[in-house]
């Protein structure tokens, strides 16, 4: 399994035994994240009268990964993504095709795939499928990935935003909750996210939060003896962590230290003001050409807002600790959050 691949027409593949249709290219290029591709409208069941055209209701504009988002992909490959329907089921997928051009390509691709394979999770993104395929000397990896026609939390924040609204002290909880749990799962087992961040958060068809984007998951403790292995760190972290979401340690990595899956947190507090103002707390900062690495290195103000409870900007308060070792544990998070949740998810916007 994992290598069952044909093309068998100009419109249809074979995946592990299963036929695909090509539907509509959704995006491509070295930036082209999943997560700013499936923010699309509604899509019902297969119907015989689309006569092979995509659904109606997809935007010709798609999503795009401005401020929360401006980093390359998790690897060095170019990347398409396509939107597929499986022809056994009628489902709709999305199709991650990753070009390698060297074997490091192709040994990435495989660990994304593996890094999807280690979770069977409600609050992480499952794989379907993956495949290698070869294309004269070069490879494509195919990853295909359940698609969510509510797109991601980043999509649902703007469209909110555009309304004058924002999230609800419920809704912000009970997301909050779900993304907590997911982490929660990836921290157990021994690594950390390193890249979370509202476009990387899709939301299922009950609104319940989906992590994504697991190409730049490493270890959660990473010892660092020495500036050469602390420099090393640290370009990775450029290359791999979304700058406005990073945390303060991964700008400048000591020589002796120890960096752990509190970097998760310090993300997710950004994640959390994010939902809370409609931006993240450093968007504004990278878009003015301003330095992240030193507004970071300062203790985050919170605006105030009657909209918020002092518990949540307590809460919110705690994740952007500067220290990481100030820092609570997801586990103390949740163990925070559960109490405070509502008896059902509020369904009404505040208007600004």
């Amino acid at each position: 399994m994992g290598h069952a691949l044909c093309v068998c027409s100009r419109g249809t593949v074979i995946i592990d035994n299963k036929r695909y249709l090509f539907i509509q290219k959704l995006g491509e290029g070295p930036k082209c994240k999943i997560g700013t591709l499936l923010l699309k409208p509604h899509l019902g069941r297969v119907s015989a009268n689309w006569e092979r055209k995509p659904p109606q209701g997809l935007p010709s504009r798609m999503g795009h990964d401005c401020g929360p988002s401006l980093t390359p992909l998790a690897h060095s490959g170019f990347s398409y993504v396509d939107l597929v329907e499986g022809l056994h089921d009628g489902h709709f997928y999305a199709l991650k095709r990753i070009l390698c051009h060297e074997q490091q390509d192709r040994e990435e691709a495989q660990r994304e795939a593996d890094m999807h394979r280690l979770f069977h999770h409600p609050n992480i993104l499952r794989l379907v499928a993956y495949c290698l395929r070869e294309r004269g000397p070069k490879h494509e990896a195919w990853l295909l990935l359940p698609f969510f026609k509510r797109g991601t939390l980043w999509n649902e924040i703007e469209r909110l935003k555009d309304k004058g609204n924002f999230l609800t002290e419920d809704q912000i909880l009970q997301l909050l909750l779900g993304i907590c749990r997911g982490l929660e799962a990836i921290h157990v087992r021994g690594y950390a996210h390193r890249d979370l961040k509202p476009t990387n958060i899709l939301l299922g068809d009950e609104g319940q939060p989906v992590l994504m984007d697991l190409g730049s998951m490493n270890q959660a403790r990473i010892h660092v003896e020495g500036s050469r292995q602390a420099l090393a760190l640290q370009d990775w972290a450029a290359q791999r962590c979304t700058i406005s979401y990073r945390a303060p340690e991964l700008f400048s990595v000591q020589s002796h230290c120890v960096i752990d899956e509190r970097t998760d947190v310090w993300s997710l507090g950004c994640v959390l003001y994010a939902m809370m103002f409609g931006e993240g707390p450093y968007d504004m900062v990278f878009q003015k050409g301003d330095s992240v690495a030193l507004a970071v290195q300062n203790q985050l103000s919170i605006p105030q807002s009657p909209r918020h409870s002092s518990a949540l900007r307590q809460l919110l308060a705690s994740m952007m600790s500067v220290d990481p070792q100030q820092r609570p544990p997801v586990h103390l998070l949740l163990s925070q959050l559960e109490p405070l949740q509502p008896p059902t998810l509020g369904q009404h916007t505040t208007q600004i």
